[in-house]
């Protein structure tokens, strides 16, 4: 097979990579593997619940119906994985946040190496441990209004149960990152919600079997608005700006290294998906609240209400639509420019510059530059979030315009991690080819 020794690998070379090269098509079944054995667990239902009355208790409930996506089904059919990875990224934001506001978390994350990063990610093992009992005492608390035989034995086997199948996904998650190809916890949740695919365009195709012609236009303009919204994503998630970067002479011996012209890239979407994520579990706790206390009536009832969940379509005969949606957009924007300031710190890339002898032109090193970058990085940031914004609110809106509610499971948040992680998985499986490619000429 002829290769480029330039070019990006073809998709017939990353094909007969992936079939023919050990390493690459190991690491791809073993991720498989694991998928599967993931995806087994959820239809594993913990012993002793009514499982016909609590489904149909639930079918009405947004929350549910929001997590619901990300467990793969589980917390509906009442999994050992209920929980599936949810802990682990709840604990993942918690330390990130930590890791920003602790000097010595920053100092482990920066200055010990790799050391450091496996104590940051022990203390993350330990948080998720934490996070998963939480989670398991309260749904096992909830739960027990539909047991057989409720009581102090079945709380404690079913919390016990679900805290398990946490630790259990969450360890599959790091084998995956580790042997397998991808990030485990991205490609988990993935996974999740590619299983609720076909579910859901088969109620799309029975909607338009049944509607006639009006109902198959309706379906056609949805499904093209997921399109261009799918092509936005591509764009965005890959969009970067590019601050040129002169490198200074120098001399090493007898040599004269002439000054070089690079890139600093600064992403359009620093955060990527993590922004709506936020946004959705503020939006999403007075409904959980609500949920769990069963009190509808108070002030938490009447937010609810006016804040129509995440997981819902934006009902536009709904009580105050526009308040949901001027709200959400807010909070996307306020949590943008939070994730951003995490990620990208102007001050430490100026500094870092400036070690390298390097400077971006008409910009003074220091002050200057880290202002300059600022600056930038607030723009970006702006039309990142707006972006964002758009998407969280676009595909709703034309699905409660056209009248389809065949599609709710699939939301802006589903649809910005579908497309993130493919864009990902695709990117590492390119490395291992050309890594491939290169080893193959260095034995020529």
């Amino acid at each position: 097979m002829v290769v480029s020794r330039d070019k990006s690998p073809t998709a017939q070379e990353t094909f007969m990579q992936m079939a023919q090269a050990a390493g690459l098509r190991g690491r791809l079944l073993v991720t498989i593997g694991l998928l599967i054995l993931v995806r087994l667990g959820v239809y594993i239902p913990v012993p002793g619940v009514d499982l016909d009355r609590f489904s149909r208790e639930i079918q009405n409930t947004p929350l549910i119906g929001f997590l619901d996506v990300f467990s793969g089904g589980g917390l509906s059919l009442l999994g050992i994985f209920a929980l599936g990875i949810l802990p682990f990224i709840n604990a993942s934001i918690i330390m990130q946040l930590l890791t920003a506001a602790l000097p010595q978390l920053e100092n482990l994350q920066k200055n010990e190496g790799e050391a450091g990063r496996r104590k940051i990610s022990q203390i993350t093992r330990y948080v998720a441990l934490v996070w998963a009992v939480l989670q398991s005492f309260m749904l096992a608390t909830w739960i027990q209004n539909y047991a057989i035989t409720p009581g102090i034995f079945f709380f404690i086997e079913t919390a016990v149960a679900f805290v398990a199948g946490a630790m259990f996904v969450m360890w599959v998650s790091e084998l995956i990152t580790e042997r397998g190809i991808g990030n485990g916890a991205s490609l988990l949740i993935f996974v999740n919600i590619v299983a609720a695919l076909p579910t859901i365009l088969g109620n799309t195709i029975e909607f338009a079997q049944q509607g006639g012609r009006e109902a198959i236009a309706k379906v056609i303009v949805l499904l093209l608005a997921f399109l261009v919204m799918i092509v936005g994503i591509v764009f965005v998630q890959e969009g970067t700006r590019r601050i040129p970067i002169v490198s200074a002479r120098r001399q090493v011996g007898r040599r004269l290294y002439r000054e070089r012209t690079q890139y600093l890239p600064l992403r359009l979407n620093q955060g990527g998906v993590m922004p709506i994520i936020f946004a959705s579990a503020v939006l999403f706790l007075p409904a959980s609240l609500v949920e769990f206390t069963r009190n509808a009536e108070g002030w938490l009832g009447q937010a609810n209400r006016y804040l129509v969940p995440v997981a819902d379509a934006i009902r536009l005969d709904g009580p105050t639509p526009w308040i949901y949606v001027i709200v959400f957009f807010t909070l996307i924007v306020f949590f943008s420019y939070f994730y951003a300031s995490l990620i990208v710190n102007p001050i430490d890339m100026s500094q870092n510059l400036k070690k390298m002898g390097s400077s971006i032109p008409g910009i003074r090193p220091g002050k200057a530059t880290s202002d300059y970058l600022e600056k930038v990085i607030n723009r970006l940031t702006f039309l990142g979030a707006a972006f964002l914004g758009v998407v969280a609110t676009v595909p709703t809106a034309v699905e409660s315009l056209l009248g389809i509610q065949t599609l709710r499971g699939l939301g802006s948040t589903s649809l910005l991690i579908l497309v993130g992680v493919a864009i990902d998985t695709a990117k590492q499986i390119q490395t291992y080819v050309i890594s491939q490619r290169y080893e193959g000429m260095v034995k020529q």
